[in-house]
């Protein structure tokens, strides 16, 4: 979640319709989320071996100081926490086994506290249970991402008269077929040796882990930015559709004529900050061009909106205006029906470059966070 200070600043930018200052300020953002630990979760039945997988992964041994305890009975009673150099700000968080949980399964994730990690590897050995696939499914119903990770290949290809390859398959069929009886998505899953991690999946495993940590981090970071924008955006066209509504539009935004929409969309696109300099400056800050983003913009004149929202078409069109001009013959009838008419036509110009932003912001957050 973002920090008060870091939602202010950029609430601040958009309420001022400071697109740059917004590049600035989800650029600092971006620097104090990736000093934040990512917990990532390695749980599993007892004595599947995720205190031996969590030393393997950190390449340490057993006999060391700052390793996991491993051993044959249930070592890891309550949950322990352990760092690797090789992981830069991941938190690797050894859980007790699903047998060894005071509760039933079906407490297991609250009772170890589910909701505080980022990211899941389930580790199996032997047989994938009826419990892998149940933490499988509760994990991806919170909606986090999950690996599988059967330990113990080293045994399984010396007590197997199967070749590696064939006996990969197999595990991993039998393994997708569990899952999929509870309709749980594919993950991606992993065959490797916890004493042996230079082999088998390991190396392709830290890989991908690193990786999906990394992506896994931005993504959250751009959903958290952009409700904190659309936020932003929302609370703008609130107070300005109140100022449509009194037809204070000049002390708001400085429109002088209501009826004027070209003058009208300049200035929303002002108040917003996606007029054409803003946009030229955000395009240079983020290494875009200025196409990238008057691209995905249906506000960009007038005459293009006339045509392409049929609201302002018909609002627009000839018959229309003839229309308004006979009624002011009808002095109560015609002043009623024109203020109306005017209200409901910047309305709709309000919410066009509204949705405009709201798509330009998404592009902007995104060209900040993810690397060209």
């Amino acid at each position: 979640m973002l920090s008060k200070v870091e939602a202010l600043s950029i609430e601040k930018a958009i309420a001022g319709g400071n697109l740059p200052e917004l590049v600035s300020a989800v650029r600092e953002t971006v620097k104090m989320v990736s000093r934040t630990p990512v917990n990532v979760a390695v749980t599993g039945d007892s004595g599947n071996g995720m205190s031996s997988f969590i030393n393997a992964l950190r390449n340490i041994g057993h006999e060391e100081e700052a390793s996991a305890p491993v051993g044959v009975l249930k070592t890891t009673q309550t949950h322990a926490c352990y760092l690797s150099p090789h992981f830069p700000n991941v938190v690797l968080w050894d859980l007790p086994g699903t047998v060894s949980a005071a509760q039933s399964l079906e407490n297991y994730a609250t009772e170890m506290q589910f909701s505080r990690y980022d990211f899941f590897i389930i580790i199996a050995s032997e047989q994938f249970s009826m419990n892998h696939v149940m933490l499988a499914k509760t994990v991806e119903d919170m909606g986090k991402q999950f690996y599988i990770v059967w330990t113990k290949l080293d045994m399984d290809l010396n007590t197997s008269a199967l070749p590696k390859g064939q006996l990969g398959k197999i595990i991993r069929e039998n393994i997708l077929e569990n899952l999929q009886k509870q309709r749980v998505c594919e993950p991606p899953i992993f065959l490797v040796s916890s004493f042996d991690p230079l082999s088998y999946d390991f190396p392709k495993l830290r890989d991908s882990l690193q990786m999906d940590l990394m992506k896994n981090r931005r993504h959250e970071l751009l959903q958290n930015l952009s409700h904190t924008c659309e936020r932003a955006v929302n609370d703008k066209v609130s107070f300005l559709q109140k100022k449509i509504a009194t037809e204070s539009l000049q002390d708001a935004c400085g429109i002088s004529d209501a009826d004027d929409l070209a003058a009208c969309l300049k200035a929303y696109q002002l108040l917003f900050g996606v007029d054409d300099e803003s946009l030229w400056q955000v395009a240079q800050r983020v290494g875009r061009t200025f196409a990238d983003y008057t691209n995905i913009t249906k506000s960009c004149d007038v005459q293009g909106l006339s045509t392409r929202n049929w609201k302002l078409t018909c609002m627009t069109c000839t018959v229309f205006r003839a229309f308004l001009g006979l009624l002011r013959c009808i002095p109560w009838l015609g002043n009623l029906t024109i203020h109306y008419f005017r209200r409901k036509k910047q309305r709709c110009l309000l919410e066009i470059v509204a949705e405009d932003t709201k798509a330009i912001l998404r592009k902007v957050l995104e060209d900040s966070i993810i690397p060209q």
